[in-house]
């Protein structure tokens, strides 16, 4: 795509910094080089040191680092020059107010230097995704996700499938062109198990794809219990800072709280809540009704029970307790001696595990932590196949999976219908890596970028 007007934007970070890059790209970002260097434009690809000069007052900007990359041999395909800058506020703003007087320059929007690399064929829209994820990544697994996307492995995936549906549709294609051919079943029949193969295929890769969801977005272990249990307690241990508000008064967190942490190289929100009773404050109720929510939407619960009455089990506390739970006897160090914590306690509810406690002590802190690390670290882990990332891949597989169990049931009984449910099929699947039907997503998918990037 050819685009008549130059982008700049600052590319590294805001603030002070030792240096700052500015970006620039479009057909006249080499001018806009030649005009603050005095016409000194650098050979292709190498750096070299020059004087800026604003070309309006002649005045000296700054002595810096320059690289000019001709297209298409360019991030954007276009004309792409680069500013190393020292990274002065005075010295940023000099710059970028001589780039903005010049003819045909404007500052880009957000996302727009990937945008038009993925308009010129640099990236695709999967590649272009995995560029974001990478520049948010907050832990080691985030970032090798984000590499592997960016390196393709989603796009070979999500291309291999749209390659073999096609071949089978040029089939039954010319099965409706051709129908005197001498096949029992037609060409629909034929290609039907190969065609079943991919569904398969394409389903499973859905059902996998909430660890790579996770991996984006963060693992969420919400802390439940009712009054007193000494939630807050333990999400200040966890996050080993006075992050929540302690107090013996009964109901003093009101709200959610929620912390980001780095386990064992994995992200995960740790979310603390309001404490679960009956309560005719309206602030209350609707901290408890929030508690609730989150912790229906958990992938984790910590239920919390004081260990001075264990093995009692509040009731309203009866129905979180299940394969993803954590039950824990909290202030251990006020339990009565001999007093034991087994799930066989937990009157037949099926909790993952059971753990005591005290954050006051830190007895036992270690042992939950590391139990929480295991329990990311099984769900998260990195598999051979790339996962699944973002909700609008699922949302288009999805409708892929739609339209080949409709091939399923048209195959061999309506050949012209069977050939459109496997033409949709590779619209939905080549609108991920933005091969068809993508303008509308466009704007979606880029806005979520930096400027400058």
């Amino acid at each position: 795509m050819i685009h008549t007007d130059t982008i700049f934007a600052l590319s590294s970070g805001h603030g002070t910094a030792g240096v700052a890059v500015v970006r620039l790209s479009g057909p006249d970002a080499l001018k806009a080089l030649s005009l603050l260097t005095s016409g000194k434009v650098p050979t292709a690809r190498h750096a070299v040191v020059r004087v800026l000069l604003d070309p309006e007052t002649s005045e000296r900007l700054d002595q810096a680092l320059v690289i000019a990359f001709p297209g298409p041999a360019s991030f954007t395909g276009e004309d792409v020059v680069e500013l190393h800058l020292h990274g002065g506020r005075a010295v940023l703003e000099g710059v970028l107010s001589a780039l903005g007087n010049m003819d045909g320059l404007r500052p880009a929007e957000a996302g727009e230097f990937s945008r038009r690399a993925f308009e010129n064929g640099k990236l695709d829209l999967t590649e272009a995704e995995g560029l974001n994820d990478l520049i948010h990544a907050q832990t080691a697994a985030q970032r090798g996700q984000a590499l592997r996307q960016m390196d393709g492995e989603l796009r070979t995936l999500y291309d291999g499938w749209r390659s073999r549906l096609l071949s089978h549709l040029a089939h039954l294609e010319a099965d409706i062109d051709f129908p005197d051919e001498d096949l029992p079943e037609g060409v629909s029949g034929a290609v039907k198990p190969n065609i079943l193969s991919i569904e398969l295929e394409i389903s499973q890769h859905i059902e996998e794809g909430r660890r790579g969801r996770l991996l984006r977005d963060g693992f969420r272990i919400v802390i439940l219990g009712e009054p007193n249990t000494g939630k807050s307690t333990l999400l200040n241990a966890i996050a080993r800072a006075d992050v929540a508000i302690v107090s013996e008064e009964a109901g003093t967190t009101r709200d959610t709280i929620e912390i980001q942490l780095d386990l064992g190289g994995f992200p995960v929100r740790l979310i603390d809540t309001a404490g679960v009773r009956d309560s005719d404050g309206i602030v209350e109720q609707e901290g408890v009704r929030r508690a609730l929510v989150k912790a229906k939407d958990a992938d984790l619960r910590l239920v919390l029970v004081r260990a001075d009455s264990w093995p009692i089990v509040p009731k309203a506390m009866h129905q979180w307790i299940d394969g993803d739970t954590l039950v824990v006897a909290t202030q251990n160090d006020l339990a009565q001696e001999g007093q034991l914590f087994h799930v066989e306690h937990l009157q037949g509810m099926d909790a993952r595990g059971v753990l005591a406690l005290s954050a006051k002590t830190g007895a036992g802190l270690g042992e939950l932590m590391s139990e929480l690390e295991q329990i990311v670290a099984a769900q998260m882990s990195p598999r051979e196949t790339p996962a699944l990332t973002r909700l609008r891949h699922q949302q288009a597989l999805e409708t892929v999976v739609e339209h080949l169990k409709r091939f399923q049931q048209n195959a061999g009984q309506d050949a012209v219908l069977a050939a459109e449910d496997v033409r949709m099929a590779v619209r939905a699947v080549g609108s991920i890596t933005g091969r068809v039907g993508v303008e509308d997503m466009l704007d979606i998918v880029f806005s979520d970028f930096c400027i400058g990037k």
